[in-house]
């Protein structure tokens, strides 16, 4: 139909810890939910798969965006940015990006990852 029902997985280090809600028929999705985790200090990376919701079979994966350890050394006061997708299954092809802002805040290394838009 040329739109589709995203909704994000979050997980760190291959863990899931958040689901949003599904956002229904666009290609251009606004969650607005906010969310707080604590990661361990040992955490490697904070990936967010973004998914097509499908009432007949099987959720599909749309891609996902990784926000790994070395990242946010390269980048010590902070990312903003699109970053675009990477495909889950290689078999599949990957469209889309994520506009995202990243910082540490604070003494106690507080992440902050802010997903402005997705298109």
């Amino acid at each position: 139909t040329g739109s589709s029902d995203p909704y994000c997985i979050v997980k760190i280090d291959d863990e899931a810890i958040i689901r949003t809600a599904t956002v229904w028929k666009t290609l251009s999705p606004f969650w607005g939910e906010e969310y707080e985790v604590h990661l361990h200090p040992t955490f490697h990376s904070v990936s967010i798969y973004v998914m097509d919701e499908d009432a007949l079979s099987r959720d599909d994966v749309i891609g996902k965006v990784c926000i790994t350890r070395d990242m946010l050394v390269e980048h010590p006061k902070g990312y903003s940015g699109w970053m675009s997708l990477s495909e889950v299954d290689p078999d599949e092809e990957v469209q889309g990006e994520i506009h995202l802002r990243v910082e540490v805040q604070g003494s106690r290394r507080l992440l902050c990852c802010t997903v402005l838009e997705a298109r």
